[in-house]
C-alpha cells in the first residue's frame, strides 16, 4: 500500500502510487497490473465461491432445493442489470470527467452530481423492481419456468431476492464508482470481504438454522450490505470528488444522456445473455443429458482464461476514459495497444495449453470416457469463442471510455440477435455440431460488428480527444460538415 492516501491523490493525481496516478501519468504496464489484477481476482474469487454455493445447498440432498436456484438465478443477472444501467454508465462518465479536471478544474464539482444519481438511481429502480416483483410473484416464478414442487422453493428464494434487489442493485453500482477513480484494488477487497461473508452466512442460515433456499438467498442479501458499507466507508473517507449525498441527485440532461446511453446497453446485453441461456440450454437437452453434460464443463474449463480476459476488459475501462477526457491521445492508444496484447497473449496461451491437454483436462470433470471426442469439439468451440469474446469486450469498453453510446448498445445486444437465429437454423440444418458451433460464429461477427464500428467512429473519437467530451465532439462535426 502506499504512503498516499486517496483523498491526497486527488489534489496530486501525479503522486506516484496514487489511484489517479495510475490513470494519469504511470506506465501504461503498471497500471495495466493496478487496474486489471484486482479485478481478475474478484473474478475468479466469486466463480469459486459460486461452486460452494451450490455445494451448501447440495448438502441438504434436495435436488428441488438445487433445481430453485437454478430458477431463481436469472434474478440476479436482472439485478446487476439494473445496477449497470446506472453504475457502468455513471462510472464512465465519472473517469471521463476526472480526466477533463486535469484541463478544466469546473468538471470535478460535476462528478458529485453523477455519482449521487447513478447511486440513488439504482437504488430507486431497484426498489420499484423489486416491488413490482412481489406483487406478481407467482406469475414471475412461472415464467423462471418452476412447476410442481419446486414452486414453493422457488417463490421463497425469489421473494427474498427480490426483497434485496435496492441493496443488490446499490451494491453493484457502487463497485462501479469505486473503480473509475482507479481504486480497483479496494473493489477487490469489497468484492472478497463480501463473498467471505457471504459463505459465513451460508453456513449459519443452511446448516444451522436449516432456512433452506430462503437462507442462501437472504445470505446473498445481507452480504451485499456489506458490500454496500464497505464501498460508502471508503468513498465517504477517502474520495474528495465523489459525493453519495441525495443533496446532489440531479435530473440534468447533461448527466441523464451519457449515463443512459452507455447503461442502457447494459441492460439489454443481460436479458440478451439470460434469453441465450435458457434458448441453448433448452435445444442442447434435446440431445440427452450427455452433451448437456459435456457443455457445462467445457464453459467451466474456459472461465478461468475468460474471468483474467474479463479483467483486463472491465479493469482497463476507467483507464481509457481517464484518457480521453484528459484529451490524451498518446496514453489513450497505448493504453488500448496494451490491453490488446494483453487480452491475445492471455487468450492465446491458454488456448494452446488446454487445447494440447484437452482430454486429460476433460477427464478431470468427467468420468465418462465416451464423452471425451465430444468434449474436445466442444471445448475447441468455447476456446475460439473466448478469443473473439475478449476483444469484442476491450471493444465495447472502448466505446463506452469514450462516450460512443450508439456503438456500445450495438455492441452489448449483437451477440443476443445474432445467437438466437443461428442457434435455431444451425440445430435445424447441422444438429448438435451446430449448437456447439452456433456461439463461436455468433462472436465472430459480434468482432467483425465492432470493429467495422471502430473504424467509423475513429473521426468522432478524435474530435472527442481535442474537445474533452463525445458530446462537444458532435457538434464540432456538424458544424464542420455545415
Amino acid at each position: 500500500m502506499s504512503a498516499t492516501t486517496p483523498a491526497a491523490s486527488a489534489k496530486t493525481p501525479d503522486a506516484v502510487g496514487s489511484n489517479r496516478w495510475y490513470l494519469s501519468t504511470s506506465p501504461i504496464v503498471r497500471a495495466l497490473i493496478h487496474l486489471c489484477v484486482p479485478m481478475a481476482a474478484a473474478m475468479i474469487v466469486g466463480a469459486v465461491y459460486n461452486v460452494i454455493n451450490a455445494g451448501f445447498i447440495g448438502s441438504l440432498h434436495d435436488p428441488v432445493l438445487l433445481a430453485a436456484v437454478t430458477f431463481g438465478s436469472p434474478i440476479l443477472g436482472l439485478v446487476m442489470a439494473v445496477g449497470g444501467v446506472f453504475g457502468v454508465g455513471g462510472s464512465a462518465l465519472i473517469s471521463r470527467m476526472l480526466g477533463a479536471a486535469e484541463n478544466d478544474p469546473a468538471q470535478a464539482g460535476e462528478i458529485k452530481r453523477v455519482s449521487s444519481f447513478a447511486l440513488w438511481g439504482a437504488v430507486i429502480a431497484g426498489a420499484v423492481v423489486g416491488i413490482l416483483g412481489l406483487v406478481f410473484l407467482h406469475p414471475l416464478v412461472a415464467v423462471l419456468g418452476a412447476h410442481g414442487v419446486a414452486v414453493p422453493a422457488t417463490s421463497a428464494f425469489v421473494a427474498v431476492m427480490l426483497a434485496f434487489v435496492p441493496v443488490l442493485a446499490a451494491s453493484f453500482c457502487l463497485e462501479q464508482i469505486v473503480r473509475s477513480e482507479g481504486a480497483a484494488h479496494q473493489v477487490m477487497v469489497g468484492l472478497i470481504a463480501s463473498t467471505i461473508a457471504n459463505l459465513v452466512f451460508d453456513v449459519l442460515f443452511i446448516l444451522v438454522l436449516h432456512w433452506g433456499v430462503a437462507g442462501a438467498a437472504l445470505a446473498v442479501g445481507l452480504s451485499n450490505v456489506v458490500t454496500v458499507v464497505y464501498f460508502v466507508t471508503y468513498l465517504t473517507r477517502h474520495s474528495e470528488n465523489v459525493s453519495l449525498a441525495p443533496k446532489w441527485f440531479s435530473l440534468s440532461p447533461a448527466i441523464l444522456k451519457p449515463v443512459f446511453g452507455v447503461g442502457v446497453g447494459e441492460l439489454l446485453q443481460s436479458a440478451f445473455l439470460i434469453v441465450t441461456s435458457l434458448v441453448l440450454n433448452n435445444l442442447a437437452a434435446n440431445y440427452g443429458d450427455g452433451p448437456l453434460a459435456a457443455m457445462g464443463v467445457a464453459v467451466r474449463i474456459a472461465q478461468v482464461p475468460e474471468f483474467l480476459i474479463m479483467g483486463v476488459t472491465l479493469g482497463i475501462l476507467p483507464l481509457l476514459a481517464y484518457s480521453f477526457g484528459k484529451g490524451d491521445r498518446v496514453r489513450l492508444a497505448a493504453s488500448l495497444r496494451a490491453s490488446a496484447f494483453t487480452v491475445g497473449g492471455i487468450a492465446f496461451l491458454f488456448s494452446i495449453v488446454v487445447f494440447v491437454f484437452r482430454d486429460q483436462v476433460f477427464q478431470l470433470f468427467v468420468a465418462d470416457r465416451s464423452l471425451l471426442a465430444l468434449g474436445g469439439i466442444i471445448i475447441t468451440a468455447q476456446l475460439v469463442s473466448m478469443i473473439f469474446n475478449g476483444f469484442t469486450g476491450l471493444i465495447t469498453s472502448f466505446f463506452q471510455a469514450t462516450g460512443r453510446a450508439l456503438p456500445a448498445t450495438i455492441m452489448s445486444i449483437t451477440q443476443g440477435v445474432l445467437f438466437i437465429p443461428i442457434v435455431i437454423f444451425a440445430n435445424l440444418w447441422f444438429g448438435l455440431d451446430g449448437i456447439i458451433w452456433a456461439l463461436t460464429v455468433s462472436e465472430g461477427l459480434v468482432l467483425i460488428a465492432g470493429l467495422i464500428m471502430w473504424f467509423a467512429s475513429r473521426k468522432s473519437i478524435a474530435a472527442g480527444l481535442a474537445e474533452g467530451s463525445p458530446e462537444r465532439a458532435e457538434e464540432v462535426l456538424e458544424q464542420a460538415e455545415v
